[in-house]
């Protein structure tokens, strides 16, 4: 009985050890994201067409497409974005576009959403 009960407490507490550090990566990840500046778009450089871009911070993950006409985006559409509670970020796009750039500011309150689409934009322009 005593084993059983020793080899139980080994594996919760392993669990418990895989959790929190997992916890930590995915905070870690979160952070750089929200910390990351994203770099403005040429688009004088881009030729009409539809990109597309991906990012991808766990629990945020977000899919775009991007369309350009004679150097201006004239669409974004967002083909997937899992957010957590980080949904009014969706609200970024509108912004984007009437500014034609990426130097926006954030939604509060959905931070990393926000940060996730604006590199998806991004990804999707660069190539």
């Amino acid at each position: 009985m005593k084993k059983i009960v020793r080899i139980g407490f080994i594996a919760l507490l392993a669990l418990v050890v895989f959790g929190v550090s997992t916890y930590f990566y995915l905070q870690s990840d979160l952070q750089k994201l929200a910390k990351t500046e994203m770099n403005d778009v040429d688009l004088s450089k881009i030729d009409d067409g539809v990109y597309r871009g991906e990012s991808s911070h766990f629990p945020v993950i977000v899919s775009v497409e991007v369309t350009i006409q004679d150097h201006r985006m004239t669409s974004i559409i967002l083909i997937k974005h899992m957010n957590g509670q980080g949904a009014p970020a969706e609200s970024i796009i509108d912004d984007v576009l009437s500014s034609q750039s990426l130097d926006v500011d954030v939604i509060s309150g959905a931070t990393y959403s926000s940060q996730a689409i604006l590199q998806a934009i991004s990804r999707a322009l660069e190539k």
